[in-house]
Order: C-alpha cells, then structure tokens, then sequence
C-alpha cells in the first residue's frame, strides 16, 4: 500500500506529521511506502499531483490528510474511491482562507493578486479562493472509506462544524476531547488511527 501524506496550509512535505507517519510505517508497516509530497501549489495543481500520484501507484492507496490537507484527501476520496484518513480537517477553504483575502489591501482587485503567501512558498490569490468556492464539499461520496478525527480544542477551524459535516454524509468520525489544530499528541495516537484505516 502506499500513503499519501497531505499536508496543511502553513507546512510542506517535511511536515512533522508526514514524519511521524513515515517513521512509524517504517518501524510497524514496512510494506507500506510513505509519500509526502509538496502541496504549495493552486488547487487545481494539486489536485492533478495527487490524482496522478494515487492513479500511477500499482497499489491501493490510503490519504491522510491534515488541515487544508484534509479537504484534499476528502474531495479526491470523492472523486477517485480513495480511503483516506482526515486529522482536524479544513471543510470550507472558501470560508476559512477569506482571512487572508479581508485582510489584503483592495487596493488591487487582480484575481493574480497575491493575498497571502504560505510558509512553504504557495502565492494564494483570490483565483484560488474562488476555485475552492467553486469545488465545495456538499457529500461524502464513499462514507464506509473515510474516518475524520477531530480535536474539539480546534482554536483554528470549526471542529463542531466538521465533525456534523463526516457524521450527516456517514463517516466515521472520532471526536478527541481538547487538544489543538496541530493536534500536537499525533505520534501517541498512530497505534490506533492506523489500524481503523487498514483493517
């Protein structure tokens, strides 16, 4: 099986999640290949990476995806019958990511225009955000494929939000009382997380 790693906004593919997972499979499932690919990039360039990494893989291919990650991993799931496994997932960009477009000077109303650029060097531009309107999330296609796990300590996104949005398509969805969007006790739950996605 291979793992596609899908990171969040503000990261790139040294992720300290994509990492742990990497190390972990490593240790636990060597069979597994762990790929962590950079996502700074538009919308629509990720989504042609991914489809193409998931679609030339000679294996089943499992998605995890963090954050912003975690729209991705739920619209390709959607789009391709991927499994994927979602941490803190980011459910309405559109709505999230307008932070960025409130705060840009409106000086220049260019859809190039650069609102915000990421640690890991993606220049968002009103374009993207338009994209993501665009390509809302409104089903979970394939419900027995996907499982959400979400910190209801979330001070970033909507964690009631997400987990109504997994629970009403079918998902299976893990609720963890506290903790943070980073969802900085990863590594101690891999030992669990895992084995719902490979059972």
């Amino acid at each position: 099986m291979n793992l596609i790693y899908l990171h969040g906004l503000d990261s790139d593919a040294n992720a300290t999640k994509g990492k742990l997972l990497s190390e972990y499979c490593q240790q636990h499932y060597p069979s597994i290949t762990v790929i962590r690919p950079d996502l700074n990039m538009s919308p629509p360039e990720v989504v042609k990476k991914v489809t193409a990494l998931i679609n030339e893989s000679p294996k089943e291919t499992l998605l995890v995806g963090s954050s912003l990650g975690g729209y991705f991993a739920t619209y390709l799931s959607n789009q391709l019958d991927t499994p994927a496994l979602l941490i803190n997932p980011s459910i309405q960009p559109h709505i999230s990511l307008q932070r960025f477009s409130d705060s840009a000077h409106h000086s220049n109303t260019s859809k190039d225009h650069v609102i915000y650029t990421t640690s890991g060097g993606w220049q968002m531009t009103q374009a993207d955000l338009e994209w993501f309107a665009a390509h809302p999330l409104t089903e979970v296609t394939y419900p027995k494929r996907v499982c959400a796990v979400i910190k209801s300590g979330d001070e970033l996104l909507d964690a009631q939000l997400s987990a109504k949005f997994y629970q009403k398509h079918g998902a299976q969805v893990i609720i963890q009382t506290g903790g943070d969007h980073r969802f900085s006790d990863f590594a101690q739950h891999l030992p669990t997380l895992l084995p719902i996605m490979l059972a």
